[in-house]
């Protein structure tokens, strides 16, 4: 059985083993294939029987000029790069990866509060550079330095990494405003669930945490910035397409906005013409809340017993 993984780089740079999966067939991997070349991809799978892909899409075109194919899987929670309607049609199952970044997600969207908080890291740069050494006083800040401490932090989107990122917020003294569209109990004991209203008018760090889709597409923007209070600070380590980025980027530069962390930007990789880039008080990273070891260990881990589902006859994690 011919096993083909078209983007396995990001995935795994090297320092975790495709062994798991290559026990099940003859396995070839490609760090990268081009996203927009559908003759390459359909070059690359070939007569493979199983695609496994992070962001190369799997087209109608590609499912009809590759007809061995016989499963999918992405190494990802995201689908949409997959045509999933059509795979049905041909019968092709395809799998993907829930939550595996859980932990990694929460953990990152705090990190980013608190380098906007405390920046970290310029404040380190500062003393290598000698500032401190040469300080007449024994010590200097030079950005205002914030507690979080009785705080509101609200979250738009509230499901496994929302409250992943509201148990931290409260550790730190926060009281969590949610919006979800499938409120729960254990929502509940973390966060008091609101209108997406009172959520932007009364918190003042809003998180990100909800999937990309039609109705959630820009919501982030010049109406709903406005409607936000004086001095917020946005969070997105969800999908860039949430936000329209002129917007934030005014906001952010005319002060309505204070500070913003984002981790996933509209067009990835980055576009040189993105307005954040020219934004004060932005912070930007490049998508990797997700890539901690831990959490790229269980993707591998949860893609093998995908495949090994698949082949028992009883998939499981199938999104179509």
């Amino acid at each position: 059985m011919k096993i083909i993984i078209l983007d396995g780089y990001t995935e795994n740079p090297g320092d975790l083993s495709w062994d798991a999966l290559g026990a099940f067939g003859e396995l070839t991997i490609y760090d990268r294939t081009s996203r927009t070349d559908t003759d390459e991809i359909i070059a690359r799978i070939g007569d493979a029987e199983i695609v496994i892909t992070n962001k190369t899409p799997i087209s109608k075109a590609v499912i009809d000029a590759c007809p061995a194919m016989r499963y999918i899987a992405v190494l990802a929670t995201g689908y949409n790069v997959v045509d999933v309607a059509y795979a049905r049609e041909k019968g092709i199952p395809v799998s993907n990866v829930p939550s595996y970044g859980t932990a990694a997600v929460g953990q990152f969207t705090i990190a980013l509060l608190l380098e906007i908080c405390h920046h970290v890291a310029h404040h380190s740069e500062t003393v290598f550079a000698g500032k401190w050494a040469s300080c007449p006083d024994f010590c200097y800040w030079d950005y205002p330095l914030m507690e979080l401490d009785g705080k509101t932090m609200g979250i738009i989107g509230f499901g496994r990494i929302g409250q992943a990122t509201g148990r931290i917020a409260r550790a730190l003294g926060m009281e969590v405003l949610a919006t979800g569209s499938r409120p729960t109990e254990e929502g509940r004991s973390i966060a008091r669930y609101t209108d997406l209203d009172t959520l932007l008018s009364s918190s003042d760090v809003i998180a990100l945490h909800c999937p990309l889709f039609p109705e959630t597409a820009g919501m982030i923007n010049r109406d709903t910035i406005a409607r936000m209070k004086d001095g917020v600070i946005l969070l997105n380590t969800a999908r860039g397409g949430l936000i329209v980025e002129q917007d934030l980027a005014d906001a952010l530069n005319s002060g309505k906005v204070a500070a913003a962390g984002v981790d996933s930007v509209s067009s990835e990789p980055i576009r040189s013409d993105n307005p954040l880039l020219q934004a004060k008080n932005c912070i930007i990273t490049p998508h990797i809340a997700w890539g901690s070891l831990e959490s790229r260990q269980r993707i591998m881990d949860c893609t093998a017993e995908n495949l090994r589902a698949f082949l028992s006859g009883s998939p499981i994690n199938t999104v179509n």
